[in-house]
């Protein structure tokens, strides 16, 4: 079936577009958002992206026909939308992989999730959303990349993330691509072993990332980093610490 929108129907659409819906922050806004990415969360459960329509995400949402298009041009605008949530999601269990001990159980655990939605990774990373998600990804892994020291650190902490974001993708695809797969323990041996350990098992690399995710919690939970100690008080603490030493 093919859903696209003749050419009357596109143009009366790009007319009720209002791009600021994508990022307003009122809560009409951000619950029809929300509804538009979980109805064709649930559609792809059990249909191709190319037979679902955008009549059948409106009445999966429980929203008008005419409000989808307030939101978004196209159906592809609204799996490029959910395709940046879910990269977020994903990069959120691929980074603490980078600074926790037991990677293994963090590699199982990021191959558990995407196997939970598994028709829908699969759209993202197999289908025509294949090119955008990769772009998505390496666009947010900069972003990541260039919150981190640098100096002194060999290779930098940048090609690391790339690495294992990059690396991560590719093995998904291929995962995700094979009619018989193997298991989530066997695939996250190979992601753990191949993509993660070469990439990090550097102690300056773990400490500039374990850094990074410090001061990103420190920021959500609302916390400063304290301020260096001006130059009296510097001078006090050499002073107490020359007179214990004379004593």
């Amino acid at each position: 079936m093919n859903s696209a929108l003749p050419v009357s129907a596109t143009k009366a659409a790009q007319k009720i577009y209002q791009p600021h819906l994508s990022t307003a922050r009122d809560a009409r806004a951000v619950r029809t958002r929300e509804a538009l990415r979980r109805a064709l969360l649930q559609l792809l459960e059990v249909e191709a992206f190319e037979h679902i329509t955008i009549r059948h995400i409106t009445t999966e949402a429980g929203i008008g026909y005419t409000t989808f298009f307030r939101h978004h041009p196209t159906k592809e605008s609204l799996l490029d939308d959910l395709a940046a949530v879910q990269i977020r999601r994903l990069i959120d269990l691929t980074m603490p992989q980078m600074e926790i001990t037991n990677t293994r159980a963090a590699s199982e655990a990021l191959f558990a999730y995407v196997d939970g939605q598994r028709r829908l990774w699969s759209t993202l990373l197999t289908g025509g959303a294949a090119g955008a998600l990769r772009a998505e990804f390496l666009r947010i892994s900069r972003e990541i990349a260039a919150t981190m020291p640098r100096p002194g650190i060999w290779p930098p902490a940048e090609v690391a993330i790339r690495l294992v974001v990059s690396g991560t993708i590719e093995l998904l695809a291929w995962w995700l691509r094979q009619s018989d797969p193997i298991s989530i323990k066997e695939v996250a041996e190979i992601h753990d072993c191949v993509v993660v350990q070469p990439a990090i098992n550097n102690p300056d690399i773990k400490g500039a990332v374990r850094s990074k995710a410090e001061v990103a919690r420190n920021k959500a939970a609302g916390r400063r980093k304290p301020a260096a100690p001006g130059r009296k008080a510097q001078a006090r603490g050499r002073g107490k610490t020359a007179a214990a030493t004379s004593k």
